[in-house]
């Protein structure tokens, strides 16, 4: 079996705000990380035993809280460990000392498929994307058509700008798998999509970008 199909990736909707909460691991070994923990976390969890897989860890994209309320209860629940980037746990308070920190370039592996971590500031300090294998789960970094907001606590629209052209650089058959279903009747893209459709990828420099936003 090739790592390809060996992958296991399920998008989960979740919550008042539309987020996507995913599965993502190795469906030989049948273990999964559940991405974004929040909202529902029994209910995901369940979804995940439908599937005959186990969750093994929780990874979040970013600090804010509809990314992240549910962590307490996967701590709980499943008895996993969590990891966000180290610039980003800070805000979590109160499980901060629970949770793993990790940086750029820091790998995963979850049976036999490898999870990259991408430091990709700007929407929040500590925000990262994750590569799997020619697929991005990218948070609030990059959506369908649009891109994070940097007017939050942490927010930084010159470092999102440089965030978006380090992703631009992948391979553009990537797939785009966004934190949110903000694009109606399409919940993923390809980098290459992005590149060719998104309007913050038509803008020719940092200072047309800093105008926009």
């Amino acid at each position: 079996m090739t790592e390809t199909s060996r992958l296991y990736i399920k998008q989960i909707e979740a919550g008042p705000m539309a987020n996507f909460i995913y599965l993502v691991g190795d469906r030989q070994t049948r273990e999964c990380v559940m991405v974004d923990p929040a909202w529902e976390v029994d209910r995901i969890l369940r979804i995940a035993a439908e599937d005959d897989m186990k969750v093994t860890a929780g990874l979040a994209t970013h600090y804010h809280y509809d990314h992240t309320n549910g962590i307490g209860d996967l701590l709980t629940q499943a008895n996993v460990p969590v990891y966000i980037h180290k610039a980003d746990a800070p805000y979590l308070k109160e499980i901060q000392k629970e949770v793993k920190k990790v940086d750029s370039g820091s790998k995963l592996k979850i049976g036999g498929i490898e999870i990259t971590f991408i430091h990709t500031p700007g929407h929040t300090p500590g925000s990262q994307c994750f590569l799997i294998n020619g697929n991005l789960v990218s948070g609030d970094t990059l959506f369908i058509n649009a891109c994070g907001r940097c007017d939050l606590p942490g927010g930084n629209a010159e470092e999102l700008y440089h965030s978006l052209q380090l992703l631009g650089k992948l391979d553009e058959n990537t797939i785009l798998f966004p934190g949110h279903n903000y694009e109606e009747g399409r919940t993923v893209s390809t980098i290459g999509d992005e590149k060719r459709q998104n309007p913050y990828y038509q803008l020719k420099s940092l200072r047309d970008f800093l105008n926009l936003r």
